[in-house]
């Protein structure tokens, strides 16, 4: 009998997490980081889900998140077709969110509250927690990632630039890169209509980080909720 764990379950034992998911570039990782220093939170940055050692992945069951060890080279994962990498994107995420979930479950033990950068899928989002604990970060416009993805001077995407002029072809191998982002799949996710609280971002040159941080806040019952209705849209 394969093992199943029902969502019912999963959902008490995560009570005490809260998830932010949504488009790259709409400040994700930094309300994620400024809520955990500012509520006494749990941080669970970006890929949190690699504290599982990776000699104890599967290529049988996990291959998606195995694949870096399986792959000829970084230029074989740059030139993925854009429907390959999205497909293997989703795969991993799918893959990934079992760890994710086992982790959190484990973090919930220490009984503190648990901020969550996350990828893991809508559909499971919806299974295992609830409107109060979930907000989707949107950007306007959502390709804005495509013109600012570089701009970001984080290890990784240096590493990428590197990788990429290592490539036999760097500017075909850098427009095929840049294609990723602009790929529409035909079950691409409705972000503004899953059900879950929604924060727009369209400003990206003012500072407006404490603004977004008070209404995620409030979104998650962090504080005493105002008078009104909560705020839907905005700028970051």
């Amino acid at each position: 009998m394969k093992l199943q764990i029902s969502d019912n379950l999963i959902k008490h034992y995560l009570q005490n997490a809260y998830f932010i998911t949504g488009h790259s570039c709409a400040g994700k990782s930094t309300m994620v980081r400024m809520l955990a220093q500012r509520y006494d939170m749990i941080h669970c940055g970006e890929n949190y889900n690699d504290v599982f050692p990776r000699e104890k992945l599967s290529r049988w069951k996990q291959p998606g998140l195995c694949y870096f060890d399986t792959m000829s080279g970084w230029e074989e994962w740059l030139n993925m077709t854009p429907e390959e990498h999205w497909n293997w994107t989703e795969q991993v995420a799918r893959e990934a969110a079992e760890i994710e979930i086992l982790e959190l479950i484990r973090l919930s033990a220490q009984g503190k509250k648990i901020i969550v950068d996350t990828n893991i899928p809508v559909d499971i989002l919806r299974e295992i927690s609830d409107y109060g604990h979930v907000a989707i970060m949107l950007c306007d416009p959502p390709d804005i990632c495509a013109a600012r993805f570089f701009e970001r001077d984080d290890p990784e995407k240096q590493f990428m630039l590197e990788q990429i002029s290592l490539c036999k072809d760097p500017e075909a191998t850098r427009k095929n890169f840049d294609s990723w982002m602009h790929y529409c799949p035909p079950e691409e996710t409705d972000w503004q209509h899953t059900g879950f609280f929604t924060y727009t971002r369209t400003d990206f040159e003012s500072d407006t980080r404490e603004e977004v941080l008070h209404i995620l806040a409030e979104h998650f019952g962090l504080l005493q909720k105002t008078s009104g209705k909560l705020l839907n849209a905005g700028k970051f």
